[in-house]
């Protein structure tokens, strides 16, 4: 069912009396959090505990000769020094594969270097203090004697006879490697009219959340049992790992995760410094705490995004797509991210390029290299900006080749509306999207004659201004295809627990984790709607491995499409216990009955028949007044994972306007659309701020973020000062408009849009900028960020 417009039309089962599907209600904890009275893990505060600080290499790659901790140990308040060789007796290395990724490979980490530190920044010494102040101080006195090593930081030659090997026992420099061929590329590219060749590069950038990592780990031994409070996306994964590697079972490991303050795909990782913390606490059997400065987390806090693409497309006269060919080459850091690998983000740039488009040729390779910088993995919309940014910019480039408008070259060349299910040249499956409906939906958001009537007049008056558009896709809901396949304890799954209280309130205590996404609303929203009582009276519990169903918890824009089914579900089986209950109390039959506001209701007239709260007296306090043999459950556990489908993909189109100064190199946005398909939108406000939030980060992988590196492996702009992220005056009106596709896959039919702007953004800015220099003859600029500097580079001399 695709419907052109916000909300689907006709009856369904999300069309209950009272529903608050479709509605903008505000989130549960916002007036908490507004008050300031979130509770953060810098905020854990436990008795005995103690912090830890890291002394970090300050090399790339070095042999560790020597580390003399006497005299830290001496320092005031010091409780430990540990080193690396030290705290492996406590903690097992790991290693960051999955097996479905043929040929992957990676050398086992520690959590703290034992021979060698292998990235500038990596935590070499432990000092566990009882102020972080004085853990700092003592960090000071910690000596160490490095022999410096060669460090390898160019992708480029990573794989060269000459260049030094990170890991002499793995080779080589070559993490993973993949080698698609679809269709006959060959003769796709013989018979086309044009072939357009580039090379993309996408600068290597971080998340910059606003909250850094954070961890406190206490063991307990009277109870022989680990807690910690962690800011991470995934509670039940951190258990599994916390257990697997410190010898414990998972039962005696409780991860707590509380108020976020943003992750973006950053905080879903094994960090090293992190464990690090776990293992202390158990070694010294009391808490540690560790909050990550914002200098160690541009050093820690992995990286995403390094790559280099050369890239073709063939193209007919008439517009036809006949070929894509892409070879990409990116440089990780020195080790492959634990547990969800550093190849994963290479491995979707190869599927979800070309995505968009009915081409069946298509060759790709993609080559993922070591090096002595920090680590990298997967960051917001992995690999998505990327394949979009190639595939986009490939299209637009052809349309200028043969003279033809942007928009009408995709109008010939994606997947029609209705023929659907289809199936991409990389092998991906698509249930239903909507490419051409959101094209058309967004030209008319634009008024694109108009707009285009606009540029050429300001043409004329020296102003350059540019339209850009992309086309993408998105990848959400994943099943098991994604991780579990490969071995990783890493759910697909996700449940609800929903219970009704003596008062009639209801209390959802889910696997997902509010990472300030507003995932809480979400759930209230959807047990709310499918129990029938007031939003005001659900509660929801995310974040404790000790009170919520087991879940995959917060990534890959599966919150609401996965946990908000499995609550959805969750809420009719107890609204059907509950009609069970008050009928055996109203003698009728439970058919006859539903429950709306909160209050048990005749179905056919909306009669008022009693209230929840007398419902759960009669259960909790006078089950003797109810019939022999019935036995009320006001408790139930429902659990919802994609089956039909190993994802469900959504798809949208944004477009860019902006002005490029040709004297300075500036490039400022004007305007800027999204029309997404995210099938059901469960909250409106939600969903359009989510895509907003993710097209701000976009801009900043565009115009300005970039982490530096030097020959010799030093981040030179590890700070705010430096490394450039967008700020409010950068910004510009950002308008949203949806098509709605649900997926059959569930009952709710939503999907993700949490990664969609960040998806779609840096292709068409770029777009953007290339239209308004080419009258001018300039080289079409395919490097991001986009830095005045390179804009004045791409214009002819004069």
């Amino acid at each position: 069912m695709k419907i052109a417009d916000d909300q689907p039309s006709g009856l369904s089962a999300l069309d209950r009396p009272n529903s608050y599907i479709g509605r903008s209600v505000p989130r549960p904890n916002l007036a908490r959090l507004m008050q300031g009275r979130g509770q953060y893990v810098s905020d854990v505060v436990l008795p005995r505990m103690t912090h830890v600080a890291f002394v970090r290499s300050p090399h790339a790659h070095a042999r560790i000769k020597k580390i003399e901790t006497a005299q830290a140990k001496k320092a005031p308040s010091v409780v430990a020094v540990v080193t690396g060789a030290e705290l492996a007796k406590v903690i097992t290395p790991w290693v960051g594969v999955l097996t479905h990724l043929k040929g992957i490979k990676s050398a086992p980490q520690h959590a703290i270097a034992v021979d060698r530190a292998c990235w500038q920044g990596e935590a070499v010494c432990a000092v566990v203090a009882r102020t972080l102040a004085e853990a700092e101080d003592a960090c000071a006195l910690v000596s160490i004697d490095y022999e410096v090593l060669a460090a390898v930081t160019d992708p480029e030659t990573a794989l060269d006879a000459k260049t030094p090997v990170i890991h002499p026992e793995l080779g080589d420099n070559l993490t993973f490697e993949r080698v698609l061929s679809a269709g006959d590329p060959d003769k796709g590219f013989s018979e086309a009219d044009a072939v357009v060749e580039t090379t993309f590069m996408f600068g290597r950038h971080t998340g910059v959340t606003n909250e850094a990592r954070a961890i406190v780990a206490d063991w307990n031994p009277g109870e022989q049992r680990l807690t910690v409070f962690q800011g991470t996306q995934a509670p039940h994964m951190m258990q599994n790992l916390f257990a697997k590697h410190l010898a414990l079972e998972e039962n005696q490991v409780r991860v707590v995760t509380k108020d976020v303050g943003g992750s973006f795909g950053i905080k879903v990782h094994v960090y090293a410094d992190e464990m690090a913390t776990a293992a202390l606490a158990k070694l010294l059997k009391r808490p540690v705490k560790f909050v990550a400065d914002r200098f160690e987390s541009f050093v820690t806090d992995i990286h995403a995004r390094d790559h280099r693409i050369k890239a073709k497309i063939g193209v007919k006269k008439d517009g036809a797509i006949t070929a894509f060919e892409i070879d990409d080459l990116t440089g990780i850091g020195p080790y492959s991210v634990y547990p969800r690998t550093s190849g994963i983000e290479a491995n979707q740039v190869v599927n979800l390029t070309g995505g968009p488009y009915t081409c069946p040729n298509y060759r790709a390779r993609a080559r993922v290299v070591f090096q002595n910088k920090n680590v990298m993995c997967q960051y917001r919309a992995v690999g998505h900006p990327i394949a979009t940014a190639v595939t986009e910019g490939l299209v637009e480039l052809a349309a200028a080749k043969l003279d033809m408008d942007p928009a009408e070259i995709r109008r010939r060349n994606l997947f029609p509306d209705n023929k659907y299910p289809a199936t991409s040249a990389a092998g991906l499956k698509f249930e239903g999207l909507s490419h051409h409906a959101s094209l058309d939906k967004i030209l008319r958001m634009i008024g694109y004659e108009k707009l285009r009537a606009e540029q050429r007049r300001t043409r004329e008056r020296g102003v350059h201004r540019g339209i850009g558009f992309a086309s993408f896709i998105e990848v959400t809901n994943p099943s098991a295809a994604f991780y579990g396949v490969g071995g990783a304890r890493i759910s697909s799954q996700d449940g609800a627990t929903v219970r009704l209280d003596a008062t009639g309130a209801v209390f959802c205590h889910s696997g997902v984790t509010e990472q300030g996404q507003g995932a809480e609303a979400v759930l209230a929203q959807c047990v709310a709607t499918s129990f029938g009582v007031p939003i005001e009276r659900v509660r929801v519990v995310t974040g404790d491995t000790d009170n919520t169903p087991y879940g995959g918890g917060t990534w890959a824009s599966r919150a609401a499409g996965i946990g908000g089914e499995a609550a959805w579900q969750a809420g009719k089986a107890l609204r059907s216990n509950v009609l069970a209950a008050a009928a055996s109390i109203l003698q009728a039959d439970p058919n006859t009955l539903d429950i709306r506001s909160g209050i048990v209701v005749d179905a056919d007239t909306g009669r008022k028949r009693m209230g929840l709260d007398e419902v759960a007296r009669v259960v909790y306090f006078r089950p003797d007044t109810l019939p022999p043999g019935f036995q009320a459950e006001f408790m139930v556990t429902r659990h919802y994972v994609p089956r039909a489908w190993p994802f469900a993909f959504t798809n949208g189109v944004q477009a860019s306007y902006l002005d490029v100064d040709i004297r300075t190199g500036e490039v400022k946005l004007l305007k800027h659309w999204c029309v997404e398909d995210c099938g059901t939108v469960i909250n409106p406000q939600l969903v359009d701020e989510q895509i907003r939030g993710g097209i701000v980060q976009g801009i900043g992988a565009v115009l300005f973020e970039h982490c530096r590196y030097d020959e010799a492996g030093q981040l030179l702009n590890g700070n705010l000062m430096d490394y450039l992220v967008p700020m409010a005056g950068e910004m510009p009106d950002i308008d949203i408009g949806h098509v709605v596709t649900p997926t059959a896959d569930s009952e709710l039919g939503a999907k993700g849009a949490g990664e969609a702007g960040t998806a779609g953004a840096p292709a068409c800015i770029m777009n953007a900028v290339n239209d308004a220099l080419r009258p001018l003859g300039a080289a079409p600029i395919t490097q991001m960020p986009i830095t005045p500097q390179l804009v004045l580079e791409a214009l002819p001399r004069r």
